[in-house]
């Protein structure tokens, strides 16, 4: 019983084969023509049918430095969040509402005469050579530096001049940016490092502050120049590091006398010590 089963579902296979056999053998070529391909299933396709298919035809396939590259939007939405944490935590708790719609109104006013003269700041040193205004812009940072303020009273400090001096070198800068956005972006970045940042520094500062800084300058660096990351290296190192070893170790050389022949000091008389020296 079992056998005569078996013999008959083989049966049936063989003649299902034989037929399928026969239909393709006398059956037309496949076409792309659905009223052409009656002697084939329905669900039927030609190994042909893909031939043209291309994959990957118009994708762009991009590297890791243009992958993590910022745009001007995704650095003036950051640092405006900063800026905003910045604020609150200088103020605390002297915080309150007549202060924060007093500087709202400044914020407002800068972003807005900001962003209606960035056209003009854009165009403004076009006309000059590229060499020209890395040069300029070199000379006016170097002038920020000389004349910034470090917790020093020396009378060459002028916070003034170095300010003026940043912000010169920006719109220098601006003028090198593809469109007027991203003139707007770096000046408003500019005015966040040149006249925020310092204030919050000078409150809040902490000496493991330059870490990141440091590694965060460098990553940067990285990407412009190996020479130039090297020359920022050394001269962080030399001004933060060995600049104080040699002060600390040469302070044994002071010798200063004092005496009845010291040249008098005439003192500033002001409200508080007028009646002092009367």
């Amino acid at each position: 019983m079992f056998m005569s089963r078996f013999r008959c579902w083989v049966y049936q296979v063989q003649l299902k084969a034989a037929v399928q056999y026969q239909m393709t053998t006398k059956r037309k070529p496949w076409r792309k023509n659905l009223y052409e391909n009656s002697d084939y299933e329905d669900n039927y396709t030609d190994p042909s049918f893909l031939k043209d298919l291309k994959t990957n035809l118009h994708v762009r396939f991009f590297t890791l430095g243009e992958a993590i590259q910022v745009g001007p939007t995704t650095v003036l939405w950051p640092s405006f969040i900063i800026t905003i944490i910045g604020y609150l935590c200088c103020h605390g708790r002297n915080l309150n509402l007549h202060c924060i719609l007093e500087d709202s109104k400044t914020l407002l006013a800068v972003f807005l005469f900001g962003y209606l003269f960035a056209p003009v700041l854009h165009t403004l040193t076009y006309a000059i050579s590229t060499d020209t205004i890395f040069s300029m812009t070199f000379f006016v940072m170097v002038l920020n530096l000389v004349f910034c303020d470090y917790g020093l009273s020396v009378a060459m400090v002028s916070k003034a001049i170095s300010l003026n001096a940043a912000i010169f070198g920006s719109i220098c800068l601006a003028s090198r940016l593809p469109t007027s956005y991203h003139a707007f972006v770096l000046l408003v970045e500019s005015a966040v490092f040149f006249v925020l940042y310092p204030i919050v520094i000078r409150e809040y500062w902490r000496p493991y502050f330059l870490i990141p800084i440091f590694v965060a300058c460098c990553i940067a660096l990285s990407f412009v120049s190996l020479n130039v990351l090297c020359i920022y290296a050394a001269l962080i190192v030399f001004i933060n590091f060995i600049c104080p070893y040699l002060f600390v170790r040469q302070q044994r050389h002071k010798y200063n006398i004092h005496g009845p022949w010291d040249e008098a000091i005439v003192e500033e008389t002001n409200d508080d010590n007028i009646d002092g020296n009367l």
